[in-house]
């Protein structure tokens, strides 16, 4: 008998782990606005936070990267002092704790809030104590990955920000951008030099290119995780009457258990699928492949961790089993050392979906 996916509200009530959400991508349609005002940022193409979220939203969904990161230009461009960035940490942490979260990895990249004169050190320094006041008195753990532009060359600097803040807080690193044209190996420096620091890493790549990004995230850099990865799927044959068939590429990163960090919604407005019931996240989950549900970005694409599993139930006729399944792989492939993440699965994920199916 096909699963029923649960209504919203029980989707809701369940604790989740999202390891792939990007700060700048998650800002309040108001405080968008007012912080616009308070640093004397005048390029919003409107003032009015409904209109605002309604063009993120639009903005975004071109079905092109390239034009989906130009949004980004409005929400960096209100990022620019240490009390908008705390702000900004702050209310993501409290939302994502309001949506059921009980651990979480956002990302954001330091060097594009230094426009004003800030350090790295003090934009990551304002980022981290702003989730540490969004997370507390709630069921939240919240963890930092510091992310480079692969646009940029200043990769290995952001590296060593990141290690330097490896006890504070910030528990891996990523490159993120523009993906055709700039490809990880330009960073290579950067990540084996995290390598030779026993330090965590993720990739972007397989969002908006090939394979071959994906095989140079893997094989030349060393990703433990892939950042999307969707495109993984074009290195699987799958003929009409017969089983699908892997290539070399994706069975050494299903064999490896490489996490895919797929973000449905994202993936739609980018162009990797046609809409959610399109996506390949359920042919990878049929394939064995460890995949988790992620939002990446929440203003933009219009989302929260409820709403991504709502749409992945709802086309795939996935329930609750299916959301403890995907709840904890992404727990298991979180960047918090082994013992905590147990704890949180023993103590937190497990309980709480018991006793949502009692």
């Amino acid at each position: 008998m096909e699963t029923v996916a649960p209504d919203r509200d029980l989707i809701h009530q369940a604790p989740k782990v999202v390891l792939h959400d990007h700060l700048d991508g998650g800002l309040r349609p108001t405080t968008v606005v007012e912080l616009a005002d308070l640093t004397g940022y005048r390029d919003l193409p409107t003032t009015d936070p409904a209109e605002l979220a309604t063009w993120f939203r639009r903005g975004a969904d071109r079905r092109d990267l390239g034009l989906y990161l130009e949004t980004f230009d409005h929400t960096v461009g209100v990022m620019q002092t240490a009390e908008a960035c705390h702000r900004v940490a702050a209310e993501c942490a409290a939302d994502l704790a309001a949506d059921g979260c009980v651990y979480a990895e956002v990302r954001f990249a330091p060097a594009l809030h230094t426009g004003r004169g800030m350090a790295l050190d003090e934009v990551l320094e304002a980022v981290l104590a702003g989730f540490a006041d969004g997370s507390s008195e709630t069921n939240l753990v919240v963890r930092t990955l510091v992310t480079a532009m692969r646009t940029s060359t200043d990769s290995m600097a952001v590296a060593e920000v990141a290690v330097r803040y490896r006890d504070q807080g910030v528990v891996g690193f990523d490159i993120a951008g523009r993906e055709a044209g700039y490809p990880p190996t330009l960073h290579l420096e950067a990540f084996q030099y995290l390598q030779r620091e026993n330090f965590h890493f993720t990739i972007h790549a397989g969002e908006a290119f090939g394979p071959a990004s994906i095989w140079e995230a893997v094989q030349f850099c060393g990703a433990e995780r892939l950042g999307h990865g969707v495109r993984i799927v074009d290195d699987i044959e799958v003929p009409g009457d017969a089983p699908p068939r892997l290539g070399r590429l994706a069975s050494f990163v299903r064999d490896r258990r490489i996490p895919l960090e797929l973000c449905p919604t994202s993936n739609v407005h980018t162009g990797a699928a046609v809409d959610v019931a399109a996506h390949p996240i359920g042919l990878l989950r049929d394939l064995g492949f460890r995949i988790t549900v992620n939002t990446d970005n929440r203003l933009m694409s219009g989302v929260s961790m409820t709403s991504e599993m709502a749409a992945v139930g709802e086309a795939f006729g996935w329930g609750l089993d299916d959301f403890r399944w995907l709840t904890i792989n992404a727990m298991k492939s979180a960047f918090l050392p082994f013992n905590e993440r147990l704890a949180l699965i023993n103590d937190r994920i497990k309980p709480g979906y018991a006793a949502l199916s009692a």
